[in-house]
């Protein structure tokens, strides 16, 4: 004779085992409930911005995408597709920037320019970097990269390391090598 517990045991067992490996686990889903997605605060598309100072137009900036995250803790902008930069001096005369990517923070003034970034002057000085900062305080140029220095036809330096003044009047380079005159500086 079969006892009925011997039967009833395993049944529950057999129904126990089901109810576990039938629960789907949602952990994963309860962690996100409490996380934000970090999201820019404000996005912009074909901007033409114009700074002025003291109704004269200082710099202006055309990108066709713009992020704000003025919500971060270190509050920043960034300009995904690259940008295209007018500076004007005191004298008017014109500086022009170009990068792929830009990125600049607020707290510092300082500006990233990343992929092929190329800064041509009016007087046809040339530029041309993979990265390159922009201290818009002291109004300086400056990177640890290779750059390629054109100041005219047969005028072509290489650097690693350089910094100048945005009109590119105070060249600084850690070893320069090229062909040209050193006195075209």
């Amino acid at each position: 004779m079969i006892s009925t517990s011997k039967i009833l045991f395993p049944a529950v067992f057999i129904v126990l085992a089901g109810f576990l490996f039938s629960c789907e686990s949602n952990f994963k889903d309860v962690q996100k409930i409490n996380v934000s997605t970090y999201a820019p605060i404000g996005e912009a598309d074909t901007i033409n911005l114009k700074y002025t100072d003291s109704g004269k137009v200082k710099a202006i900036l055309v990108s066709p995408k713009m992020l704000d995250f003025s919500n971060a803790a270190f509050p920043y902008t960034e300009f995904p597709k690259g940008i295209d930069v007018t500076l004007y001096d005191n004298g008017e005369k014109k500086s022009f920037v170009r990068s792929d990517y830009a990125i600049t923070y607020k707290g510092t003034d300082i500006i990233d320019l990343q992929g092929d970034v190329k800064i041509t002057s009016e007087d046809g000085k040339i530029l041309e970097t993979t990265q390159l900062y922009y201290d818009q305080k002291r109004e300086w140029f400056f990177t640890e990269k290779k750059c390629k220095l054109t100041l005219g036809p047969g005028n072509e330096f290489y650097t690693k390391g350089f910094d100048a003044s945005r009109d590119f009047k105070d060249i600084n380079g850690q070893v320069f090598f090229g062909e040209g005159q050193a006195n075209d500086f």
